[in-house]
């Protein structure tokens, strides 16, 4: 767990994995950027296309919930701070 949060996981995860978590930075900071080429690189990798999908499909959620969120000014539940901190 340590080296998954860690600021450079990649050497707990497989190259897929690695490439995946990749892609999620990318789709995360600069969405538009991303281009079919870079689900060809991934299936490169060795995702298949479950696995692309699932990963595109939980990280803009959890994108999407975020920027609600923010924008909404919603704050951290209280019990959720505690552990964070």
């Amino acid at each position: 767990m340590e080296t998954l949060q860690s600021a450079d996981p990649n050497s707990a995860l497989t190259q897929t994995q690695a490439a995946l978590l990749a892609y999620v930075r990318k789709l995360t900071l600069v969405p538009s950027t991303c281009r079919q080429a870079d689900v060809e690189a991934l299936r490169d990798e060795g995702a298949t296309d479950e696995e692309i999908h699932a990963t595109v499909q939980v990280a803009s959620y959890f994108n999407y919930i975020n920027r609600v969120a923010d924008a909404l000014g919603v704050d951290i539940e209280p019990e959720m701070k505690e552990t964070t901190e």
